[in-house]
């Protein structure tokens, strides 16, 4: 039996948001253009996406700073979106500080570099 993910069916949806802007767009775009990009797929698919969403840091229950999430999905998924030639291990901390930042319990790092890559992590 196939192990079933936290927000599997939405997680899919976004996967192939991602192959779509990548197979029309390419590499080389600055990561705004996929933001913009991946927001009309989102839009296309019926899928609840909100793009530069400010989300508040706390620290010991105090209001320590923001940070914008690229884009949030269906508000239960961040995503950080990348355009460099390969993921390294600082994004994916990024991502996960983001995660730890918020009640969010999953994101997704998509990279559009040379090859298409993404990375799902659960928190």
């Amino acid at each position: 039996m196939a192990k079933e993910y936290l927000y599997e069916d939405v997680t899919e949806k976004i996967i192939k948001c991602f192959y779509s802007v990548y197979d029309e767009l390419g590499s080389g775009f600055l990561e705004s253009v996929y933001e913009r990009s991946l927001m009309i797929e989102f839009n296309d698919k019926g899928l609840k996406a909100l793009n530069q969403k400010s989300l508040d840091v706390y620290y010991k229950k105090q209001l320590v700073g923001d940070f914008k999430a690229d884009i949030i999905v269906e508000d239960k998924i961040i995503i950080e979106i990348k355009a460099v030639t390969k993921l390294i291990p600082q994004h994916e901390a990024q991502l996960i500080n983001y995660l730890k930042a918020t009640d969010i319990k999953l994101g997704l790092l998509v990279n559009f570099g040379e090859k298409l890559e993404f990375k799902r992590r659960v928190f």
